[in-house]
């Protein structure tokens, strides 16, 4: 199947990071999101990473110039019976994935291929919410998505082998690596990722080490380029609980336990960068 189209749901900082890796390698990029005010906001994250690539000589003015002109964006789902494939990459809550699924299944033709970006949400579960669960896969990109080499695509026990193959050869195509998950809540990356921030998190909780000093542990001591604390920040504290909490539900084993220093600071508003506060302040 040939695809020309490229649909991306959300335009959040996974989507707008999708639809930027999708356009620079040829495609045309129909970004959704429900408000224009974050479709815009998308493409001016996604300009200002071109005129970046423009200022450090990796890209010049033409390049960038096409790459933007091959993105459309849309606050209209229905528009998406435009796209040959589609990624969601919308925030990690299980009910709105779900309904986003039901919709496109209704939208998009018998064709297309529905895949998913989520951090832990057993595909399966989410290829249920269609008529068409043998083309529903996880496309797992890692954020930053214009720099970060890994996808990890998981296949869910209905996925068939030409979605898996076509998802697979996508990956090379958009400059990543892909690596194999089966499906299982958080796959490889989240299973052990996450785990690993949430103890940090217990560390800080218990009074082992400061925020600071747990960082640079991990930094200086386990050569992480970025410490766990800081990494929560980056990726969202609240998406780090849902997480957490999809592992908890999902095997219903005490080590996937959410430290409650977390839930407390989700219940805050203390999210991370995004939020301006987190485990540290931006």
């Amino acid at each position: 199947m040939e695809i020309k189209t490229f649909g991306v749901i959300g335009a959040g900082q996974m989507g707008n990071g999708i639809a930027q890796v999708a356009a620079t390698s040829g495609l045309q990029v129909l970004m959704s999101d429900i408000k224009e005010e974050f479709t815009a906001k998308g493409l001016a994250n996604i300009t200002k990473n071109l005129d970046r690539s423009v200022d450090k000589g990796k890209l010049d003015t033409a390049e960038r110039d096409a790459i933007l002109a091959r993105i459309r964006t849309t606050t209209d789902l229905q528009d998406m019976d435009t796209a040959d494939y589609v990624v969601e990459a919308a925030v990690e809550r299980e009910d709105l994935k779900f309904k986003i699924f039901r919709d496109l299944d209704a939208i998009c033709p018998a064709h297309v291929i529905l895949a998913s970006n989520t951090s832990s949400i057993p595909i399966g579960r989410i290829a249920a919410q269609t008529r068409r669960p043998e083309k529903v896969i996880g496309m797992h990109f890692m954020n930053p998505v214009p720099v970060m080499k890994l996808v990890e695509v998981i296949r869910a026990l209905a996925t068939s082998q030409e979605t898996f193959d076509l998802t697979w050869n996508l990956c090379p195509k958009f400059g990543k690596t892909p690596a194999e998950a089966n499906d299982f809540p958080g796959f490889i990356a989240n299973r052990i990722l996450l785990p690993m921030i949430n103890e940090a998190v217990f560390c800080l909780y218990q009074g082992v080490g400061r925020a600071e000093d747990i960082d640079t542990v991990m930094r200086l001591g386990m050569n992480h380029p970025l410490g766990p604390l800081a990494l929560a920040d980056l990726i969202g504290l609240d998406t780090c609980l849902a997480i957490m909490e999809t592992l908890y539900d999902g095997f219903k084993d005490s080590k996937y336990r959410p430290c409650p220093l977390l839930r407390k600071y989700v219940e805050a508003g203390w999210l991370g960068r995004k939020t301006g506060r987190g485990f540290f302040t931006y």
